[in-house]
């Protein structure tokens, strides 16, 4: 199978001229035999988007997204939409690396439904903390549960332009959300302090949202730059 066919879909860049604000050419990390007996499955393999689909479609984005340097990239100001994993997952530890362009927005979803377009899952919210050019709350900063619960203040986030590591890790109704090693937010589905943020959410009004589901994992796309490396998954049984 050829890596991908970008004519209709995507635009792979093939040019190893060094381009500005580009990652540091790295080779992407796939999974090693110990990490396959241990169930971690490779999302992204730094050439082809095998494992994702557009949100809603059974297709690729016709545009918003590029395959540079062994990373994932959005494309700012198109008219591009959002990637989810083919495969849904319930319990699972997810890890990834991103940057985010200064000032830029991006996210990562999980319990991911296409029934619910307006809210289709909870976000693991990445963005430019200090200088993103709107207000932000607390619930609207990096690693926060987005809109519902923050992240801790104290979190070891890293500069817009410059790499983080992030993990989401989900067993039964316990959910955390991890930032350069650091676990930053932890929270259980149906407790008092995801119900009372909810309450005061934009999501108050969507009957499901902040249930458990077997979902897809989704890379947003948010009209700002955002790189993605070394996606990968392990489903806890």
């Amino acid at each position: 199978m050829q890596p991908i066919v970008l004519s209709v879909v995507l635009v792979l860049a093939l040019s190893s001229a060094p381009q500005q604000g580009a990652a540091t050419s790295t080779a992407p990390k796939t999974s090693t035999p110990s990490e396959e007996t241990a169930g971690w499955q490779s999302l992204f393999d730094g050439r082809s988007l095998d494992a994702w689909r557009r949100y809603g479609r059974d297709t690729l984005p016709e545009a918003g997204w590029a395959i540079e340097d062994g990373t994932l990239r959005t494309i700012a100001k198109v008219k591009g939409a959002d990637l989810i994993t083919r495969k849904k997952f319930g319990d699972f530890e997810f890890t990834w690396e991103w940057r985010v362009a200064p000032g830029g927005n991006s996210g990562v979803k999980y319990f991911v439904t296409e029934e619910r377009p307006q809210s289709p899952g909870h976000e693991y919210q990445m963005i430019d903390d200090a200088g993103y050019p709107g207000t932000l709350t607390p619930q609207q900063l990096t690693a926060a549960f987005y809109d519902v619960l923050p992240a801790a203040a104290d979190k070891p986030g890293r500069p817009a332009g410059e790499w983080n590591s992030s993990r989401i890790v989900v067993r039964g109704t316990r959910v955390e959300h991890w930032l350069n090693g650091t676990n930053v937010l932890t929270y259980d589905l149906g407790s008092q302090a995801v119900q009372a943020g909810l309450a005061t959410s934009k999501f108050k009004d969507h009957p499901g949202f902040g249930e458990k589901i077997a979902g897809h994992i989704m890379l947003t796309y948010h009209q700002d730059e955002c790189r993605f490396r070394n996606l990968r998954i392990r489903e806890i049984r």
